[in-house]
């Protein structure tokens, strides 16, 4: 074995990993009824997945440029770099979540090159889709301290191999176990120049997807590692040690990843709770301001936290006119359940003062999260200055 090896899993891992199970099971139950709100949630989903996996990499995404980038539409914020890397990564998500649970599919080199050159064809100086030449090393950039060094790059192609060659055996290994060690051995041999962390997020996050208890968008833990990045490069500085060091005891790395998913799975069912909330409010509404049931889709984007535009208005109700579609928009300005931002060409609306209120109240219920590892940081931190203290 060249690569590092999946750990045996513990009593609490196996409980954590039971719990996480059964709420995925539920969630996919509360999927496969047509409800209202999915869409809206799975944009969402998927724009916090992109910004939390650019946010890891010191790009400052808003959440109405990733929702944005989800709707293919233009930024409010990010620069020409940041929206070129935002979009490449939009790219690559989107490959991930439409072609990873596709029966028959398997993970090859040709796969992981066509999602890094989707990753970084803006910039071709970076050699997207051919691995590195060179040593690489990660460093620190609050402290500027080289924190990782990868293995030699005449290595790169046999690490690989192996690893393509373990995503593609048939196992009893957990899927999210699994998805952990693909992420994790890929972000430790750096094939790269640049693009090796967010390929390693899509990588973990394409694996998952294989597993078809849930669908893909909703299986992503990169909102939760975007959440926690001072938390994900704790935990990946105590397990790899500043070095390429493949016999490494990966323990306390999978124990960081099912608590990920323990989260974000707690998450997820407190959100599909939210939007049911969310859209008995809407209806009230709708019917004490005798608006058209139409309106409801550009309300519930808004109080989720997204911008409404009046062409996204017009491709999600079909058939509408812009006069209609203008029409709508403006009462709901008048109604104070929407706000109109920039000039009329770039227009866009975000949630008014009464749809806040709506918002706000629902989330004042909110019960807390609950850690499945209460002293897990405690002890990847405790791991890190073991290590610093040599």
């Amino acid at each position: 074995m060249l690569i590092f090896a999946t750990p045996d899993p513990d009593l609490e891992d196996n409980r954590v990993a039971a719990e996480i199970r059964a709420f995925r099971h539920e969630l996919r139950s509360s999927l496969r009824a047509p409800r209202r709100w999915t869409g809206g949630l799975r944009r969402t989903t998927q724009a916090r997945a992109i910004q939390g996996s650019n946010t890891i990499e010191g790009y400052t995404v808003t959440d109405q440029d990733a929702l944005a980038a989800v709707e293919n539409e233009e930024p409010l914020t990010a620069d020409q770099r940041t929206w070129a890397e935002i979009v490449g990564y939009r790219r690559v998500l989107a490959y991930v979540l439409n072609v990873a649970a596709t029966p028959g599919f398997r993970i090859d080199l040709s796969t992981l090159t066509a999602m890094h050159f989707m990753l970084l064809e803006h910039d071709l100086d970076e050699t997207p889709g051919r691995y590195r030449k060179t040593a690489i090393y990660v460093r620190d950039d609050r402290s500027g301290q080289t924190v990782y060094e990868g293995p030699d790059p005449e290595h790169v192609n046999a690490l690989m191999g192996e690893l393509i060659g373990e995503l593609q055996r048939t196992t009893n290994v957990d899927p999210m176990v699994r998805a952990a060690m693909a992420h994790l051995n890929l972000v430790m041999i750096h094939p790269w120049r640049d693009g090796n962390g967010r390929m390693a997020r899509a990588l973990q996050t394409m694996v998952l997807a294989q597993d078809a208890v849930l669908e893909p968008t909703f299986a992503s833990i990169e909102e939760w590692l975007g959440r926690n990045t001072e938390d994900y490069c704790a935990v990946l500085a105590a397990t790899g040690r500043g070095r390429w060091q493949p016999h490494l005891d990966t323990g306390l790395w999978v124990k960081f990843n099912l608590r990920g998913h323990h989260f974000q799975a707690q998450t997820l069912r407190r959100r599909f709770t939210e939007a049911e909330q969310f859209y008995a409010a809407l209806d009230e509404l709708i019917a004490r301001h005798r608006l058209p049931e139409r309106v409801a889709d550009p309300l519930f984007d808004a109080v989720l936290g997204g911008r409404v535009t009046r062409p996204t208005y017009l491709k999600r109700v079909e058939p509408l006119e812009i006069r209609t579609a203008t029409r709508d928009l403006q009462r709901l300005v008048d109604l104070d359940l929407l706000v109109a931002h920039g000039q009329t060409r770039g227009r866009y609306y975000l949630a008014g003062g009464e749809l806040s209120v709506v918002r706000d109240r629902l989330r004042r219920e909110r019960s807390p999260l609950r850690d499945p590892y209460p002293d897990l940081m405690v002890g990847i931190r405790r791991a890190g200055s073991r290590q610093d203290g040599g």
